[in-house]
C-alpha cells in the first residue's frame, strides 16, 4: 500500500459552481471521494489537500515525503501558468506525480498553454473532464506497481 496526495490549486474549491461548462457539475468533495473510494479499492490511501494560497501548497509538497507520500495526482489551477515556487518545490523533494487539468488548456487562451509542471511529470491529463483524476490514480497505481 502506498499512500498518494491528490494536490490541487486555486479555484478548484469553486468546482460544481465555477464555470460549468468548462469545469463541469462535480464538486471538489465528490471527486476527492471518487478518488478516495478508487485509491482503496486499488490497495493505496489517498491524501487529499486544496488551497488557493500558494505557499500553503509548497508547503504540503515540502512536506510530503516526510509523510509516507509515494507519487502525488496534481491539478494546480491558474498556478500551472506561474508557479515557479510550487515546480522547484516538487523537484527540491523528487516527487513524482501526474499533472491533471479538467479542461482542454490547450484549446483555450494561449496564457494556459504553458505549464511549468508538465515537463517535469511523469504524465499529463488534459481535457477529460473530473474523469482525469481518476484516470491519473490507475496510471499512478501501476507505475507504482511497476517500481
Amino acid at each position: 500500500m502506498a499512500r498518494l496526495l491528490l494536490l490541487n490549486g486555486p479555484n478548484l474549491n469553486l468546482l460544481g459552481t465555477r464555470e460549468p461548462n468548462l469545469y463541469g457539475a462535480d464538486t471538489l468533495d465528490a471527486v476527492v471521494e471518487r478518488c478516495t473510494r478508487l485509491a482503496r479499492e486499488l490497495g493505496h490511501e489517498l491524501v487529499a489537500r486544496q488551497s488557493n494560497a500558494e505557499h500553503e501548497l509548497v508547503d504540503t509538497v515540502q512536506a510530503a515525503r516526510a509523510q509516507g507520500i509515494a507519487m502525488m495526482i496534481l491539478n494546480p489551477g491558474a498556478f500551472t501558468h506561474t508557479s515557479v515556487a510550487l515546480r522547484d518545490a516538487i523537484a527540491g523533494v523528487s516527487l513524482p506525480f501526474i499533472e491533471v487539468h479538467i479542461s482542454n488548456v490547450h484549446a483555450r487562451e494561449a496564457f494556459r498553454r504553458h505549464s511549468y509542471f508538465s515537463d517535469i511529470a511523469i504524465g499529463q491529463i488534459v481535457g477529460l473532464g473530473t474523469l482525469g483524476y481518476e484516470l491519473a490514480l490507475r496510471a499512478a497505481a501501476v507505475r507504482l506497481a511497476a517500481g
